[in-house]
């Protein structure tokens, strides 16, 4: 029941990302979406109240539940708590850590510091995600440097696509928010090695389409016009599943 619960949390928030789930083989879906309903919860956290204590209060409750998992001792109950004790080592809990951590971000209404400030954040939450599926489903330590590159990206693109929302709820979403800045941003983000095939990043398999769009009419990201209709999403998917990214 509780990996039914995590998938059908999934489904509600990230739909994309159930999409590549689904892709992906069944015997895979128990590790990615306890995971991927974690990634969920976290990210919603600091938007669901306007009480910045309340949302740090959230965050702290995930924090914490990731310490009871690495101690291996009592760990809480809850529909996703539960299914992840059972996969996450110690590493997989300091890296999502890392994750939670940096949403805090999200509570406040600052802007990044810097370039390298927004890079952090994307790197350890997209990518922090992202390899932790990887490395649990099969990756190897050699993998980690291209599999974060992939998951920055995608964190980017995702980035890019929010950018409307984040600036209706007054936050300040990119460092320098120039038309010229963002093509260049898109554009450095496309250098992207070639993975091993590994089905955990089918849900960066939009990002290459995405960054393009980008790079090609940055305006895009203001009118919030990024993306590729349900037809040639499944059909770019199902070659993903296929032949990898």
């Amino acid at each position: 029941m509780s990996l039914e619960a995590c998938a059908e949390l999934v489904e509600r928030g990230d739909p994309d990302r159930f999409l590549a789930t689904m892709a992906a083989p069944s015997a895979l879906r128990a590790t990615l979406f306890p995971l991927y309903a974690f990634n969920v919860e976290i990210a919603r956290a600091p938007w669901v109240t306007q009480e910045p204590m309340i949302a740090e209060m959230r965050l702290q409750w995930w924090r914490d539940a990731l310490e009871e998992i690495e101690a291996r001792g009592a760990v809480r109950r809850h529909e996703v708590v539960s299914p992840l004790a059972e996969l996450l080592d110690a590493e997989a809990c300091a890296t999502l850590d890392l994750a939670v951590a940096a949403r805090r971000w999200d509570i406040y209404k600052d802007p990044f510091e810097d370039a390298a400030h927004f890079e952090k954040y994307l790197d350890e939450t997209s990518a922090g995600v992202l390899w932790t599926a990887a490395r649990l489903t099969g990756a190897r330590a050699s993998e980690e440097p291209a599999i974060r590159a992939w998951g920055r990206a995608l964190g980017l693109a995702n980035w890019f696509r929010a950018v409307p929302a984040l600036e209706a709820a007054n936050r300040i979403p990119l460092v320098d928010g120039r038309p010229e800045a963002i093509r260049t941003l898109a554009a450095q983000a496309l250098n992207l090695p070639k993975p091993a095939k590994n089905a955990a990043l089918l849900p960066a398999w939009q990002v290459k389409t995405l960054l393009k769009q980008v790079a090609q009419n940055p305006m895009r990201v203001a009118e919030g016009s990024l993306g590729q209709s349900e037809f040639r999403k499944r059909i770019s998917l199902a070659k993903a599943a296929i032949l990898g990214l």
